[in-house]
C-alpha cells in the first residue's frame, strides 16, 4: 500500500461528528458493542481522523491571505481575508471547526477496547491521533487565539456550550502532546504507507510551533533533532507527481486520481480552462532575485520592461509569467487579444500571472487531466527545517557556518549562488535575506501569512494597492530556455486596495454562527 488512502465511507460512519462540536453527541456515532474490536476497526476509525485533518486546497489557497496572492472570487473565502474586510458575519474561509477533534477524541476514548490489537500497536495508533488533534489545535490557536480545549466529547449539545480557553492553555496542550508522541511514533511505516504521522512529522510541527511563537532556542533544538531527510536534487522536480514520495517530504496530504483527487482548475489559466481563483501578485514576482543573487533593485542588468530573464529558477518553477511557454502554449496575459488578459473573462487572471507549482507536469503532457490529479500536497518538507535552523540562529545572534550552510543548501539546490558572507554578515541583513528566502521557496505552500504576522510586518506588506504586471507585448524573440521576451510598456493592473489592521487582523474572527450556537463563546477582542 503506497499511500494512506482516505476511505470516503468513514465520513458516513462519523457523520454524527459535525464540524461544530455543539451539534454532536459523538458517543453515539459508533457503537462500542459492534465496533472497536479489531485492527480493521481501528484502521477505519484512524482513516476517519486523517480524512479531515488537512486539505491540500486549504494549503494552496492560504497564500491569498498574504501579499503573495489574490483570490479573485470572494465566495471562495479568501478575498476579504487578504484585503482586511472580513468580519464575524462574513468571516471568509474558516478554520473554526471541531469535527476532526471530535473524531480524535472518540478514537482515544475507545481504542483500548480493541484488545485483539496489541498494546504496543495501540500506542502507535493513539500517538497518531494525538498528533492529528495537536495539529488541529495549532491551526485553531494560530488563527483564532483562545479557543475551547475539548479533550473529551460531550454527551449533549448543551454540555458543549463551553467558553474559550486561553491561548496559554492551548499552547501548553500542544507542546505537551507533541513532546510526548515524538517518542511514540515510528520513523516510518512498513508497507510503504505514506501520509501517516511519523516522529519526523511531530518534530516538524513542534518546530513550526516554536518558531511561530518566537521560542527560538527550542525551535533550533527541535529542527536540529530532525534526521533522516534531505533535499530533493531538483526544486522543480520536487513538485512533479512522479517524485512525490521523495527524501525531502516529512508529511503530505495524500491524493489519488478518481478517488481522492486534487483539482488544479482553480489555479490554472483561463486559456487552459482554469479559473484563476488564486493568482500571484507582482510583489511576489519581484521578490525573486536575479540568477546572480542580486535583488532586482540592485542588479544593473534587471530590465523592468523584460523582467523575467536571468531570474532565480524558482520563479519559472513556481509562477506562469508573460512570455513563458507553459503546456506548449505561449502565455500572453499582457496582450488584450489573449484569453488570459485581465478583463477578457471572469476567469482571466487579474494580476497577469498564474501559479505553476505542482503543475509542471503539463509541460511534459499538456493533455494531463489537471482536474483529476494525484499530486500529494506537502505539509512539511526538509527545506523548512533548514530555513528554521537559519532563522532561529539569526534571531539568537548565532552567525556561524551552520546558519550559512543551511541557507546555502536550499539556494544551491534551486540553482542560486551561495549566500555572500561579506554582504550578509550581520543579523539585520541576514534577517532580510532569510525572510525573502522563505517567501520564494514556499510560495503557494501556505506559510506566508503566518510568517508576516509573526514577524510583525503584515501592516507593512498588506496595506495599500495590490498590483499586477504591467501590460504590453510578447515578442517573437526567445530566451535560451525557449520562453519569449516581452515588452512591458503599458500601466500595471491595479487589483484592489488592501487594509491590514494590527492587532485586529492578526487573528480571524470567530464566525458569528458559532457564537450564536454557543453563548459562552466571546468574539476576538480585536474589533470584530
Amino acid at each position: 500500500m503506497k499511500k494512506l488512502i482516505y476511505l470516503l465511507g468513514i465520513v458516513v460512519i462519523f457523520s454524527a461528528c459535525d464540524d461544530s462540536f455543539l451539534e454532536t453527541a459523538p458517543d453515539d456515532a459508533l457503537s462500542p458493542s459492534t465496533f472497536w474490536k479489531s485492527k480493521k476497526d481501528l484502521d477505519l476509525a484512524l482513516t476517519g481522523c486523517y480524512s479531515g485533518f488537512q486539505s491540500g486546497d486549504d494549503i494552496m489557497y492560504r497564500d491569498a491571505g498574504s501579499d503573495n496572492a489574490y483570490n479573485n472570487f470572494p465566495w471562495e473565502g479568501w478575498t476579504n481575508i487578504g484585503n482586511g474586510k472580513l468580519s464575524a458575519a462574513d468571516a471568509g474561509a474558516s478554520y473554526y471547526g471541531f469535527g476532526t477533534i471530535n473524531r480524535c477524541n472518540e478514537f482515544l476514548a475507545n481504542v483500548d477496547k480493541a484488545t485483539a490489537v496489541s498494546e504496543t500497536d495501540r500506542a502507535v495508533y493513539k500517538a497518531q491521533v494525538r498528533f492529528i488533534r495537536a495539529y488541529k489545535y495549532y491551526v485553531l490557536t494560530t488563527n483564532y487565539g483562545a479557543v475551547p480545549l475539548i479533550q473529551q466529547n460531550f454527551a449533549t449539545p448543551e454540555e458543549a456550550k463551553v467558553p474559550r480557553d486561553s491561548q496559554d492553555v492551548i499552547r501548553t496542550f500542544i507542546e505537551d502532546e507533541l513532546t510526548t508522541v515524538i517518542g511514540m511514533l515510528p520513523d516510518s511505516y512498513s508497507g510503504g504507507e505514506y501520509g501517516k504521522a511519523t516522529k519526523g512529522a511531530a518534530q516538524a510541527l513542534l518546530m513550526r510551533y516554536y518558531l511561530y511563537f518566537e521560542d527560538y532556542d527550542n525551535a533550533l533544538a527541535t529542527a536540529q533533532s530532525i534526521s533522516g531527510y534531505s533535499l530533493h536534487p531538483s526544486f522543480e522536480g520536487l513538485f512533479d507527481p512522479a517524485n512525490e514520495q521523495n527524501e525531502e517530504i516529512i508529511l503530505s496530504v495524500q491524493q489519488t486520481p478518481d478517488f481522492y483527487a486534487v483539482n488544479f482548475t482553480p489555479f490554472m489559466p483561463n486559456g487552459l480552462g482554469g479559473w484563476s481563483s488564486v493568482v500571484p501578485t507582482q510583489s511576489l514576482v519581484d521578490a525573486f532575485e536575479m540568477a546572480n543573487g542580486k535583488t532586482i533593485q540592485e542588479a544593473g542588468e534587471y530590465d523592468p520592461n523584460n523582467p523575467y530573464i536571468n531570474r532565480d529558477p524558482r520563479l519559472r518553477a513556481s509562477i506562469v509569467y508573460p512570455g513563458q511557454v507553459f503546456a506548449n502554449k505561449v502565455y500572453s496575459s499582457i496582450e488584450d487579444t489573449s484569453p488570459d488578459y485581465y478583463n477578457k473573462a471572469d476567469n482571466a487572471t487579474k494580476t497577469g500571472y498564474n501559479f505553476k507549482k505542482y503543475t509542471t507536469f503539463l509541460d511534459l503532457n499538456p493533455s494531463s487531466p489537471y482536474w483529476n490529479m494525484g499530486n500529494d500536497i506537502y505539509i512539511f518538507r526538509y527545506a523548512e527545517v533548514l530555513l528554521t535552523i537559519a532563522e532561529a540562529k539569526i534571531e539568537l545572534s548565532q552567525i556561524d557556518n551552520e546558519l550559512y550552510d543551511a541557507m546555502d543548501a536550499v539556494r544551491l539546490r534551486a540553482g542560486m549562488p551561495a549566500v555572500d558572507r561579506v554582504k550578509y554578515a550581520d543579523q539585520t541583513s541576514l534577517r532580510k535575506l532569510l525572510r525573502n528566502e522563505r517567501r520564494v521557496e514556499f510560495a503557494m505552500e501556505g506559510l506566508r501569512r503566518d510568517d508576516i504576522i509573526r514577524w510583525g510586518i503584515a501592516t507593512e506588506v498588506l496595506n495599500g494597492d495590490l498590483m499586477g504586471t504591467k501590460r504590453g507585448t510578447v515578442l517573437e524573440t526567445t530566451q535560451p530556455n525557449g520562453d519569449h521576451n516581452v515588452s512591458l510598456t503599458l500601466p500595471s493592473n491595479l487589483i484592489e486596495n488592501r487594509q491590514f489592521q494590527a492587532p485586529k487582523n492578526n487573528l480571524l474572527p470567530i464566525p458569528q454562527g458559532a457564537i450564536d450556537k454557543n453563548p459562552s463563546l466571546t468574539p476576538n477582542n480585536t474589533g470584530y
